[in-house]
């Protein structure tokens, strides 16, 4: 086959460094997501969806063929944590965890997938971060050790 084609999507999830709840301002907050957005369509992994709350980011994206999750990721977090400082002295010492998780997802659950992006206003009114992961990676079947997924 002389073309080289993919369609691997990943919801990805990262946390503010100790989870504090920086983005509360639903212009920055709105204003983040979008430019997440356009920084991960720059890297050739076009978004499907951004959201998240307070403390943290899901973006579901269409993977690129061109470059790995750790590179993606790395890419986000340094060009919005640039960006988020710019936006004033409440974000001049903000930073991202250091790492993140994210999460194959099947053509067939890609609805379901952007259901529960859309709606996480809502999910953590009830569950918080840290539950929401845990719950994200015994549904996958990752293995953690709580002394580093919490920075």
């Amino acid at each position: 086959m002389p073309q080289s084609l993919s369609a691997v999507y990943i919801h990805l999830v990262f946390s503010t460094k100790d989870r504090r709840p920086l983005l509360r301002e639903k212009p920055t907050h709105d204003a983040l997501h979008a430019y997440l957005g356009g920084i991960s369509k720059q890297l050739d992994c076009p978004p499907i969806l951004v959201g998240g709350v307070e403390d943290h980011i899901h973006l579901l994206a269409r993977f690129g063929r061109t470059i790995t999750q750790a590179e993606w990721v790395k890419e986000l977090k340094r060009v919005s944590n640039l960006w988020l400082k710019e936006r004033g002295r409440d974000y001049a010492d903000f930073e991202w965890q250091g790492g993140y998780a994210d999460f194959s997802v099947s053509q067939s659950n890609l609805e379901q997938v952007k259901q529960y992006i859309a709606g996480q206003e809502e999910h953590h009114r009830k569950v918080g971060f840290q539950d929401e992961l845990r719950a994200l990676l015994r549904r996958h079947e990752i293995e953690w050790d709580e002394k580093y997924v919490w920075d």
